[in-house]
């Protein structure tokens, strides 16, 4: 008795053998020349005059023939094809992850998908942002983010201040120069959020999603192993079609 997995192998293969024959005796049949025959035989008037050999063309093509042909090739096919929707119907398998069923009995069809989908949620979950690794991060329940402690930094202000230089005299000036002074006016206390994930939370997030492909793999190899039953209707629909 076959398995799932080797009718699916061998149903590529008929597939393209059928739509070959298929296409090649569709052209064929489309050419006139190769439909018709002929068979010409000469007879002098009078038993003096020229003879001339006889003259023929076989029938290089008949269309019954061809019809035989192209049944045969997709009779296979709609008996593979049957047998292997039939048999996904009946064939499942539990996805089992750390001894815990997270699917139970489930069909082909949806490990196929599901396999597909966890590998865009694969790239999505590997792509996750993550907190700056420089900062220090602890989880504000009021904000419901992550938040870093709290830094203070000092807010200055330039101040001008009068240097002089050279005191004033009876005939000249004072000599003053002016500079600026920073002098602390405020105090700025900061406070940074992210609403991105610790490194390690993607990293534990990467590493279920990559587990639990292993796990559909596994059911998938497991269901595709189901014995089938050959399925036979290309035959019976045939006999209909060409009677």
């Amino acid at each position: 008795m076959a398995k799932l997995n080797q009718i699916i192998a061998v149903e590529k293969s008929v597939k393209g053998r059928a739509q070959g024959e298929l296409t090649e005796a569709y052209q064929q049949l489309q050419k006139p020349a190769l439909l018709a025959g002929i068979a010409r035989n000469y007879r002098p008037k009078n038993e003096e005059d020229e003879r001339l050999p006889p003259e023929s063309t076989r029938v290089q093509m008949r269309t019954e023939d061809a019809l035989k042909k192209v049944a045969a090739a997709l009779t296979e096919l709609l008996d593979v094809t049957l047998t292997k929707d039939v048999a996904n119907t009946e064939a499942h398998a539990d996805v089992v992850v750390d001894g815990t069923v997270l699917v139970e009995k489930a069909p082909v069809t949806f490990l196929l998908f599901l396999e597909k989908q966890l590998v865009d949620i694969h790239t999505f979950l590997k792509k996750l942002p993550e907190l700056d690794p420089s900062e220090t991060w602890v989880f504000d329940a009021a904000q419901n983010c992550y938040a870093t402690e709290a830094v203070e930094t000092l807010r200055t202000k330039k101040v001008p201040r009068n240097h002089v230089k050279a005191e004033a005299t009876e005939k000249h000036p004072a000599q003053v120069e002016v500079y600026y002074e920073d002098i602390t006016v405020g105090y700025w206390r900061t406070v940074k959020y992210s609403g991105a994930l610790p490194a390690r939370r993607v990293a534990e997030l990467t590493e279920r999603v990559e587990k639990l492909q292993r796990a559909v793999k596994f059911a998938r190899e497991e269901a595709n192993g189901h014995e089938v039953k050959q399925k036979k209707v290309g035959e019976a629909l045939f006999a209909y079609l060409l009677r």
